[in-house]
């Protein structure tokens, strides 16, 4: 039996990211983590060890299906797989992160109320009446809390449907992240070749 490292215990991360912000939607910015890691470690000559070894969401796509006994071995279709998505879904994602930080611009120049709201697919409205709204801090912080907490739940639950129709971590194959990173490693390739 391989014995267990600590970044193997990295799929709590999530599960703990998830149920902090539930409860206080400041813990949202510790998703910050998840965004800057990664860049560092490329840039750093790193290359994808964030995705290979540390990322607790591809940690926890890899365990679901094994604990439920139920692994998809179902290949996802060569489009998904092709630069084209990839591309255009870290476009479409940057995009949604721009307006999150637009949004957040605005609350914070007094031009937008605060909206406590989470939204899953950019769309619906989550009832989140029951989290505890803080405002001993700045509205704009909030603010990115929120755009921040329904960024990370949409983009883990479009990783968790995918999950279920393909192979575990085939969300790992367009994962914005992922694919920022590996452009960072294609550009010091470059520099160094």
């Amino acid at each position: 039996m391989k014995k267990k490292r600590w970044n193997d215990y990295l799929w709590i991360w999530p599960i703990i990211y998830f149920s902090l912000g539930f409860f206080n939607i400041l813990f949202a910015w510790l998703g910050m983590i998840d965004f800057i890691v990664p860049i560092i470690i490329a840039s750093l000559g790193g290359g994808k060890a964030f995705c290979n070894r540390y990322c607790g969401r591809g940690k926890l796509f890899a365990l679901i299906p094994s604990v439920l006994k139920k692994t998809n071995k179902k290949v996802a279709p060569t489009w998904m797989y092709g630069p084209l998505f990839r591309y255009g879904f870290l476009a479409f994602f940057m995009t949604m992160f721009g307006n999150m930080l637009h949004q957040t611009y605005l609350v914070f120049g007094g031009n937008a109320p605060l909206r406590t709201v989470v939204k899953l697919f950019w769309t619906f409205k989550v009832p989140w009446k029951w989290a505890y709204t803080v405002t001993s801090v700045p509205a704009w912080v909030t603010q990115f809390s929120y755009g921040f907490y329904s960024l990370m739940l949409t983009s883990t639950l479009i990783g968790l449907i995918v999950m279920s129709l393909y192979r575990p971590r085939t969300w790992c194959t367009f994962c914005p992240m992922g694919t920022m990173t590996q452009g960072i490693c294609r550009i010091r390739q470059g520099k160094a070749g």
